[in-house]
């Protein structure tokens, strides 16, 4: 697959299992920022995974790993530690394969989450395990991009400007703001370091089998049931309308300062 243009950059919390809609936004990057010194959220996805079949909510379940927060509610996220880790890997097991294990293409993803429920017996660190949750699904998708982490860096404290900041030092030329991002972003912050904007989406009005459940389930069900193959379709899609935008953008963009 070939990304054109310049880079683009997506920042986001490390999540465990992410839901589809955060893997195709991090799929669609060519870098993707762990936000990992940031407040742990203890209703979010940071430490839980949402598990079941997109159509029947009553079968859906909650698959949480017990944490500890060493400093309150001031933790980091990078700061929380995963408890009982033996009884953590024989739950990630047992609640995958129990919601999941029918799935036509389960054996696809098994041994990865095997993998996952491997990393906790060798750690306790919830940002390393959710990290290598995100990327294990993103290889199996032959995504062709870099992760690094925000704590690696210094930028300014301020929500945006820590966004912009963050875009800026690893050279992207764009960054793909997410629904939740949307809410607060300051374009104008990345404007002033010549860093282009683009929003991004899945498709939520559609019938089509990936993208159901996409802003609530782990990307496993998709996976699982839809096949790596389906998922990896859609999200190219997506990648080359977003390069596209991306684009787009910086022309325009630069005509404007050249008509200056």
């Amino acid at each position: 697959m070939t990304r054109s243009g310049g880079l683009l950059c997506a920042i986001h919390q490390p999540n465990l299992f992410p839901r589809l809609s955060t893997l195709a936004k991090l799929f669609t990057a060519d870098i993707w920022i762990a936000l990992d010194d940031v407040q742990f959220a203890r209703r979010d996805y940071q430490h839980r995974a949402r598990l079941g079949r997109h159509d029947d909510p009553n079968a859906q379940q909650w698959m949480s790993l017990p944490v500890r927060s060493p400093n309150g509610r001031r933790s980091l996220i990078n700061d929380i530690m995963i408890l009982e880790r033996d009884r953590s890997i024989r739950r990630i097991l047992r609640m995958t394969r129990q919601h999941h294990g029918r799935g036509r293409h389960w054996s696809a993803v098994e041994a990865d989450i095997g993998l996952v429920a491997e990393m906790i017996s060798r750690t306790e660190s919830l940002a390393d395990v959710a990290i290598t949750s995100t990327l294990l699904l993103l290889e199996l998708l032959h995504w062709p991009g870099t992760v690094v982490r925000s704590s690696d860096f210094v930028v300014s404290a301020d929500r945006s400007a820590r966004l912009a900041d963050l875009t800026h030092a690893v050279g992207a030329t764009t960054y793909l703001c997410g629904t939740g991002g949307a809410n607060y972003l300051r374009p104008d912050l990345f404007y002033e370091r010549d860093i282009g904007v683009t929003y991004f989406s899945v498709p939520t009005a559609t019938s089509h089998e990936v993208w159901a459940g996409a802003q609530r389930l782990s990307s496993i069900a998709a996976m699982a049931s839809a096949g790596v193959s389906a998922v990896q379709r859609a999200f190219e899609r997506e990648v080359h309308l977003r390069h596209h935008l991306a684009t787009r953008d910086r022309v325009d963009r630069q005509s404007k300062a050249r008509g200056q």
